[in-house]
C-alpha cells in the first residue's frame, strides 16, 4: 500500500516553512482506497511568491485547521504503508519537521517519483511534475495545489509501476517483504490480525510474554514490527512465536491497558518504557501585574506541577491548544517584545496575561478554570469513549480524584449506580504514568471525549 503526498508550503528560510495545504491519497497499485485533502493554518505569513505561484492566500488559510488538529489522520493514512511524492526528500521532510514540533518521531519508507522517472523514462527534457505530465498525456489540474499535484502522482506512480517489468518498485513494498522475510508462521498470525484499535502481545517458545504494544491500527502496527530492520526488532522477529491481542476501540483505554500490563509484566523488548521519565511540566505562575501565567519548566523536585510531559515539544503543543480554548494569550515568551511582563526561565515558553485588556480578576477565573478541569481532587468522574463495537462504550472511572479502573458497558445497560459500574471495571492503581495518560489524553482530544460526574457535569 502507498500514501501518496504533496504538500505546499509557506515559504521563507530553510527549516522555517509550514505547510498550507496537504494532500493524501493511499493507492493500493490499482486504485485509489482512501483520501484526504486540507488546507492548513501555518499561524505565519505566507511569502507573497508562494501565493502567486498557487493561488492560496493568509485569508484562505486564517480559518483552516492547525496541523495538530489533522495528524492523526495523517498518521492512520500512513500508518505501514511506503510514503510517495515527487521530490520525495522535501515533502517528507516537511512532514517530519511539522511532527517533530509535535513531540512525534515520524518515520516512513519512500519512494520518490521524480527518480524512478528518470531511471524508467530516461532521456526526458524535464522532469518536473508538469512537464512530465505532459509529455506522458497524465491530466493535471490545479497545479501547484497539492490536490492536483498528489492526484497526477497517483497516476504517475501507476505508469511507473506497469512499466516495471521486473517489479524493482514492490520490493520495496512492505507486504511484499513480509512474504519474502517473514516465516510463515508469523505471517498466518499477520493475516488473522484486526485492524482496529487495541493492545497486542508477543509471546516467545515457552508462552512468556516479551513485548506488550498499543495502536489504532493493530495489523498494521504489527506489519511494522516484522518489517523493521533495526537490530531490537529483528531480534523480536526472531524470538516471537505466538502474537495474542485484545480489541479496545478506545485509544485511551489502550494507553492505559499497555502500561498497567508493562508495569505489571516487565516484558524484555519494553526495558525503556518500565519506568517514568517526565521532564517538563505547567507551573501557574504570577507575573508582576498579578497575572496568572501557565509556564512550562523542567520537573522541580521541591514543587509538583499540575500536569507532566515527557518532552518539550509536547508540552507546547497542547499549551497552544489549551490557549486557545481558554482565551489565552498566546505569545510566547521569547517572541513578545517586551519580555519583562512574564515570568523568565531557561525554557522561555510561558504563556498568560502579556496584554492587559481585561481585569486580572477576569482573566485569572479563565486560568483557573483551565486548573480545575484537570484537578481530579475530590472529584467523581466517569469518562465514556468508543467501545469495541458499535453498540458499545468504554468507561474510565475516577473516584476522589483517583484513576480507579476502566470497563465497557453496552448502550442499552444503565452504569449510573456504582454496584453496576464496579461489576463491569477492570481495577487498576493509578500511577503517575496513569495521571499523565488521563489528563493529556484529555487535553489533546478535549471534544472527543464525553465526561460525566456523579456529583455534577464535569466539562475537560
Amino acid at each position: 500500500m502507498y500514501t501518496i503526498i504533496d504538500v505546499e508550503t509557506s515559504g521563507g528560510k530553510f527549516r522555517e516553512e509550514k505547510i498550507i495545504e496537504i494532500a493524501l491519497y493511499n493507492f493500493d497499485g490499482h486504485q485509489i482506497t482512501d483520501s484526504f485533502s486540507t488546507l492548513l493554518n501555518p499561524e505565519k505569513e505566507i511569502h507573497f511568491f508562494v501565493a502567486k505561484l498557487t493561488g492560496i492566500s493568509q485569508k484562505m488559510v486564517k480559518r483552516a485547521p492547525k496541523f495538530h488538529e489533522v495528524a492523526k489522520r495523517i498518521v492512520e493514512m500512513c500508518d505501514g504503508n511506503i510514503l510517495v511524492a515527487h521530490n520525495a526528500e522535501f515533502d517528507y521532510r516537511m512532514l517530519r519537521q511539522e511532527f517533530q514540533e509535535l513531540g512525534y518521531p515520524f518515520r516512513m519508507e519512500t519512494l520518490c517519483t521524480l527518480e524512478l522517472a528518470k531511471k524508467f523514462i530516461p532521456n526526458l527534457k524535464s522532469y518536473a511534475l508538469g512537464n512530465l505530465c505532459k509529455s506522458l498525456g497524465i491530466p493535471l489540474l490545479d497545479a501547484h495545489r497539492a490536490f492536483g499535484d498528489a492526484k497526477a502522482t497517483v497516476e504517475l506512480l501507476q505508469l511507473l509501476l506497469e512499466k516495471d517489468s521486473s517489479k524493482k518498485i514492490q520490493q520495496k513494498s512492505p507486504q511484499l517483504e513480509l512474504e519474502l522475510d517473514v516465516p510463515s508462521k508469523l505471517q498466518r498470525f499477520l493475516d488473522e490480525l484486526p485492524m482496529k484499535t487495541g493492545v497486542y502481545y508477543f509471546h516467545n517458545a515457552q508462552g512468556d510474554i516479551i513485548y506488550v504494544g498499543k495502536s489504532i491500527n493493530i495489523k498494521n502496527r504489527i506489519r511494522q514490527h516484522f518489517t523493521s530492520k533495526h537490530k531490537r526488532s529483528l531480534k523480536m522477529q526472531q524470538l516471537t512465536e505466538k502474537i495474542t491481542y485484545e480489541i479496545t476501540g478506545s485509544e485511551l483505554v489502550a494507553l492505559i491497558k499497555e502500561s498497567v500490563e508493562i508495569k505489571a509484566m516487565k516484558p524484555v523488548f519494553n526495558r525503556s518504557q518500565r519506568k517514568t521519565v517526565f521532564q517538563y511540566g505547567y507551573y501557574i505562575r504570577v507575573d508582576s501585574h498579578d497575572y496568572k501565567c501557565i509556564s512550562i519548566e523542567k520537573i522541580h523536585e521541591n514543587e509538583s506541577p499540575i500536569v507532566v510531559f515527557s518532552s518539550l515539544a509536547e508540552a507546547k503543543n497542547v499549551l497552544y491548544k489549551i490557549t486557545e480554548k481558554y482565551q489565552l494569550c498566546q505569545k510566547i515568551n521569547k517572541l513578545y517584545p517586551h519580555q519583562g511582563s512574564c515570568f523568565q526561565y531557561k525554557v522561555q515558553d510561558c504563556f498568560g496575561a502579556c496584554v492587559q485588556k481585561e481585569s486580572t480578576e477576569i482573566y485569572n477565573q479563565r486560568v483557573q478554570q483551565f486548573v480545575d478541569s484537570i484537578s481530579y481532587q475530590n472529584n467523581n468522574i466517569i469518562v465514556q469513549d468508543k467501545g469495541r463495537k458499535p453498540n458499545e462504550k468504554s468507561f474510565i472511572v475516577i473516584e476522589n480524584g483517583m484513576l480507579t479502573g476502566y470497563g465497557f458497558y453496552n448502550y442499552f445497560y444503565q452504569i449510573e449506580s456504582e454496584e453496576k459500574r464496579h461489576k463491569r471495571m477492570i481495577s487498576v492503581v493509578e500511577t503517575q504514568d496513569l495521571k499523565r495518560i488521563v489528563k493529556n489524553n484529555l487535553l489533546k482530544y478535549p471534544k472527543k471525549e464525553l465526561v460525566v460526574s456523579s456529583k455534577k457535569e464535569v466539562d475537560l
